[in-house]
């Protein structure tokens, strides 16, 4: 290869890379940093490192990661008002997302969740798997699990904290592939549950 072939070579690397998307968005969550999350009241802390990612699911909503979004999602859902999606809407005349509603039961929020990820992640592959009263944020709430798989087939277990408060709901999930990286996530994500707290 010529000298001018690589300079060329290297020229259009460097411009690729000027031209993607900067993480600069994402933030460093310091292990025993109490933080107000998803723009809400919700507050956590966590027993160790986070990364949280720029962009976020929703308009009430972040998530933090281990290692990267695919890999394992903790996701804060801070005070959903009546009538508002989890997600932003993806199709919203032919595929319109479900909506939080204030009347709904806490039973009722593993279904919403079940129904919104089935419209937003294109995917009819998403069930719940089990579902039990529970504290949360020093609420009475529900606790459950689930599992789904995307487009690319990979199976992922959840796990999910909620609590209607004020007519809003507030919620946690956690979820990664189910080949090791839920099982080396879980607990983690759990100690940052178990931090939650609302006023």
């Amino acid at each position: 290869m010529s000298q001018r072939a690589l300079f060329h070579g290297l020229a259009t690397a460097l411009l690729l890379c000027a031209a993607a998307p900067a993480l600069a968005g994402n933030t460093l969550i310091a292990k025993d940093q109490k933080v107000a999350v998803a723009k809400s009241l919700l507050t956590v802390s966590a027993s160790r490192e986070w990364n949280k990612m720029g962009a976020r699911p929703g308009r009430n909503s972040e998530t933090w990661t281990l290692d990267g979004d695919k890999l394992n999602d903790l996701t804060f859902y801070g005070g959903i008002a009546d009538g508002a999606t989890m997600f932003r809407e993806v199709d919203k005349r032919n595929r319109p997302l479900p909506r939080f509603s204030a009347s709904m039961l806490i039973t009722d929020v593993p279904t919403l969740l079940e129904n919104s990820y089935r419209i937003a992640l294109a995917t009819p592959l998403m069930k719940i798997d089990t579902i039990e009263p529970t504290s949360f944020a020093g609420r009475n709430g529900v606790r459950f699990t689930y599992s789904f798989a995307e487009q690319d087939q990979l199976q992922r277990k959840g796990e999910a904290y909620a609590a209607i408060v004020g007519g809003r709901l507030f919620m946690i999930t956690f979820e990664a592939p189910v080949l090791y990286y839920f099982d080396a996530g879980i607990e983690a994500a759990r100690a940052v549950t178990a931090s939650a707290r609302l006023p």
